[in-house]
C-alpha cells in the first residue's frame, strides 16, 4: 500500500474490508488490554458514576548523583561562544551556507559569500535591523545586508540549510544519547508582530497580537521544521503538515502534541499516513471514549464510553467510503494537497458529507486507542511529557536567541515573516548543533582524565 497501511508481510490485496478489521482490531485489543490491565493500574481511577478517569500524579525519578557530577563537569568545562562565532564555525563544518545565492543559481557576486552569508544569517536570525547590525558590523552596510538576505535566500533555501543541520547533529554519537530520531514534539510559541499587517490578530490563548512559531523539535531537541502561522489558525492543521515538509535524514514515526492535536479529522490523516499521533491529555472532562459495537462492555472500564449502546463507530461508513480515504491520503502523500489544506476543510466540511463523516469514524477509532493506551501505560505517560517538554524548551531558548527588537517581528510581508522564524530555527539549530559538540568533547576529556586515574591507581595497586 502506498500509504503504508498493510501490514508487512501481507500477500493479499489490502482492500475496505482489510482496513475496517484492521480498524476493529485495534480498537477492541486496546480497549481489552485497558480493561485487562485496570486492576493492577494504581495510577488510573474511573469515577463509576461520571466514567472521567482520573490519572494519579507521579513522581520523576531523582537524578542519580553520578549524573549530577557528569553535569556539574561538563557546565565547569562549558567554553565560552560568541553567536557569531558559532555562525561562522558551522558554516564552516557543515557548509549550510552553499546552499544559498541568486535566484538564477549562478554563483554569488560577492567579494566573500561564505562571511556576507554568516552576517546575514546571525543579523536575521537574532531579529536584529540591517541598518541597526551595520553600525555595530564594521565593513557592511544595512543596505547590502538588507540585499543578500532578501535575494539570496528564500524560504525552499532556508528548509534545505536546516536539514543540513538536522543531519549534521544526527550523526553526532552525543545525539543518540537524547533520542534515536524516531520522535517528534510539535507545538507553537507567541511571537509579537506589528499591528499593520495581513498575519496579525490577537491571540485568544495570549491575549495580544502577533503570529504563532510552529517547531517540530526532534527528541534529539533539534528543530526538524518550522512554519510562521496567524494566531486565529487552528495550530493541529500544522502537525501533520511539518512531517511531511521535513526533508532531513530524521523521519519520526511518532509525534507529540499538546492539547491542540486531539481532533478527530488529525488522528484520522495522521494514521492514513504512517504517523502515530499521541498528544499529551490534560482536560478528560471533553474527551469521549468509543466503543466497537453496541453490544460490547467491559467488567472494568465500561464506564469510561458512557451508556450502553452509545458512542459506537460506525465501521459500515468507513469501509464504504475506503476507496475515498485513500484517494485523499495518496494525494496528501503526493501533494496535490497540503495536509493543512484538507484539514481545514474536513474542520469546516458539512457534517452531512459522507467522506467527512468516514474521516471523523476513523478519527474517533484512533484517538480512543490513543486514549486507552495513555491511560494503560504509564511510562508512555513520562515519554509525551518529556517530549512536550523538549519543545517547551526550545521554543523558550529560540526567543531567547532572537532578541533583536525587543522579539517583535518587524516584517508586515508574510513570506519575510515565515522566513524570519526559519532564519531564527537555523541560528538555534546551529547552536544545539555547537553545544553538542561542545559537550561530546568535554565528554572525551572526561574520559580521558578518569581513564589515566584508573591506570594510576592500578600501577599503585600493582606496587604494593
Amino acid at each position: 500500500m502506498e500509504v503504508g497501511l498493510a501490514e508487512p508481510g501481507e500477500s493479499a490485496e489490502f482492500d475496505a474490508k482489510s482496513f475496517r478489521r484492521q480498524l476493529e482490531d485495534k480498537l477492541r485489543s486496546a480497549a481489552a488490554a485497558a480493561d485487562a490491565g485496570y486492576p493492577e493500574n494504581e495510577g488510573l481511577v474511573i469515577d463509576p458514576e461520571t466514567g472521567i478517569p482520573l490519572l494519579k500524579a507521579f513522581r520523576a525519578d531523582g537524578q542519580r548523583p553520578s549524573a549530577k557530577r557528569l553535569e556539574q563537569e561538563i557546565k565547569a568545562r562549558m567554553p565560552e561562544r560568541s553567536l557569531m562565532g558559532i555562525v561562522a564555525r558551522t558554516a564552516y563544518w557543515v557548509e549550510w551556507w552553499r546552499r544559498f545565492g541568486p535566484p538564477s543559481g549562478n554563483e554569488p557576486k560577492l567579494t566573500d559569500p561564505l562571511g556576507r552569508y554568516v552576517i546575514v544569517m546571525f543579523v536575521k536570525g537574532t531579529n536584529m535591523g540591517p541598518s541597526e547590525a551595520a553600525r555595530h558590523i564594521p565593513g557592511v552596510s544595512g543596505h547590502e545586508l538588507s540585499y543578500v538576505a532578501n535575494k539570496h535566500f528564500s524560504i525552499v533555501l532556508l528548509n534545505e540549510a536546516i536539514a543540513d543541520l538536522v543531519n549534521a547533529h544526527a550523526r553526532l554519537d552525543i545525539s543518540q544519547a537524547w533520542g534515536d530520531g524516531t520522535t517528534v514534539a510539535a507545538d507553537g510559541t507567541h511571537m509579537d508582530t506589528y499591528l499593520d499587517n495581513l498575519l496579525s490578530e490577537t491571540s485568544v490563548r495570549y491575549g495580544k497580537p502577533g503570529g504563532i512559531a510552529y517547531h517540530h523539535v526532534s527528541d534529539t531537541y533539534i528543530a526538524l521544521f518550522t512554519h510562521f502561522i496567524p494566531c486565529g489558525v487552528w495550530e493541529a492543521v500544522y502537525i501533520i503538515e511539518g512531517l511531511l515538509k521535513n526533508t532531513s535524514e530524521v523521519q519520526p514515526t511518532t509525534v507529540h502534541a499538546d492539547t491542540q492535536g486531539q481532533s478527530f479529522p488529525v488522528f484520522a490523516l495522521a494514521h492514513l499516513l504512517g504517523f502515530d499521533l499521541m498528544p499529551r491529555i490534560r482536560n478528560w472532562k471533553e474527551l469521549t471514549f468509543y466503543r466497537p459495537s453496541k453490544q460490547t462492555e467491559y467488567v472494568h472500564i465500561d464506564a469510561l464510553f458512557g451508556e450502553p449502546g452509545k458512542h459506537v463507530i460506525d465501521f459500515d461508513l468507513i469501509e464504504s467510503q475506503f476507496r475515498h480515504l485513500m484517494r485523499v491520503a495518496v494525494s496528501v502523500c503526493e501533494g496535490t494537497i497540503s495536509s493543512s489544506t484538507l484539514l481545514k476543510c474536513l474542520r469546516s466540511g458539512s457534517r452531512k458529507n459522507a467522506t467527512y463523516a468516514a474521516f471523523r469514524e476513523v478519527g474517533r477509532v484512533i484517538r480512543t486507542v490513543q486514549l486507552l493506551r495513555y491511560l494503560s501505560d504509564a511510562p508512555l505517560r513520562r515519554r509525551v511529557t518529556a517530549a512536550t517538554n523538549k519543545v517547551e524548551s526550545f521554543n523558550g531558548f529560540s526567543q531567547w536567541i532572537g532578541f533583536g527588537n525587543r522579539g517583535v517581528i518587524a516584517d508586515n510581508d508574510p513570506i519575510e515573516q515565515e522566513k524570519a522564524m526559519k532564519f531564527n530555527a537555523l541560528l538555534t539549530n546551529a547552536v544545539i548543533f555547537h553545544n553538542a559538540l561542545d559537550i561530546a568533547e568535554i565528554v572525551r576529556q572526561l574520559l580521558r582524565r578518569d581513564g589515566r586515574s584508573t591506570r594510576r591507581t592500578w600501577r599503585t595497586s600493582r606496587r604494593t
